[in-house]
């Protein structure tokens, strides 16, 4: 389970990632990978076909690095216009309604624009061999809609509506739909590994969400009824991220930070 997490949660998880597998403990062969918002970056990364060093690499190496737009937002600023979104709502689905409806009428950069950023992200667009699912949110109904390798929608696609985070980035077009961020939903949709017998989830921002909606993640846990292992930043990752995780700056220390905090834990 890939959580949420701007550009700094790219770098850390795929830092992450890659320092468990040095670490003897790679977690990538999993029998279900889900995906939300920069964790579905991740998730399409890891299918490839680079190598995890190869993943890394491309977070920390500014001539690998792909090319992303600074969309200069204050997170304070921002955090409390979702709040009052949210706090307005009669019920978790108005509250995604009410941030779809934000979403919908910001002005952003154009949609191609963003498209072509998610692509550049992706060093193959063909959905992995692997099962992944990867999580949106209706930006009209508030209700979530799930893409997998059987959608039959383009993994470009399917990505950059899990990643719209709702007044910085565009809507997505999927199916005459308009999407935004799966972290509207939860910034983990953990549920989803309902079933499993064992289950890692990472995530970059920690248990806090700009989107608070949703059963705690302690609840969603015990719900799962299986070996569950959360990982979130340690104090140096934490500190490498930083307080704006869309800044394309925090790429090379979280994913650097990542991979050292991976090296040393898994639970």
């Amino acid at each position: 389970m890939l959580g949420g997490g701007g550009v700094a949660g790219i770098a850390w998880m795929t830092g992450l990632l890659a320092g468990l597998a040095d670490a003897g403990k790679d977690v990538t062969n999993a029998d279900l990978v889900v995906g939300t918002s920069a964790g579905s970056t991740v998730a399409a990364q890891l299918g490839s076909g680079l190598s995890l060093d190869e993943l890394y690499a491309r977070q920390v190496d500014p001539a690998l690095r792909s090319k992303e737009i600074d969309p200069g937002v204050d997170m304070e600023t921002y955090g409390a216009h979702l709040a009052a979104a949210i706090e307005a709502a009669s019920s978790e689905v108005d509250a995604r309604r009410r941030v779809g409806a934000l979403a919908l009428a910001a002005r952003t950069v154009p949609e191609a624009d963003r498209l072509a950023v998610v692509a550049s992200r992706l060093p193959s667009h063909e959905w992995p061999s692997f099962r992944l699912r990867i999580v949106a949110v209706d930006a009209e109904t508030g209700e979530p809609r799930v893409f997998d390798n059987d959608s039959g929608v383009p993994l470009v696609d399917a990505v950059a509506a899990s990643c719209a985070v709702p007044g910085i980035w565009p809507t997505v077009s999927i199916d005459g739909r308009r999407y935004v961020d799966g972290g509207v939903r939860t910034i983990d949709n953990a549920d989803l590994a309902a079933g499993f017998e064992r289950v890692v989830i990472l995530l970059p921002l920690g248990t806090q969400s700009l989107f608070p909606l949703g059963k705690p993640l302690d609840e969603v846990v015990a719900d799962l009824y299986a070996d569950v292992t959360v990982i979130s930043p340690d104090e140096a990752s934490a500190e490498a991220i930083g307080l704006n995780p869309l800044d394309p700056e925090t790429r090379a220390p979280a994913a650097k930070a990542g991979r050292a905090q991976g090296r040393r834990r898994l639970g």
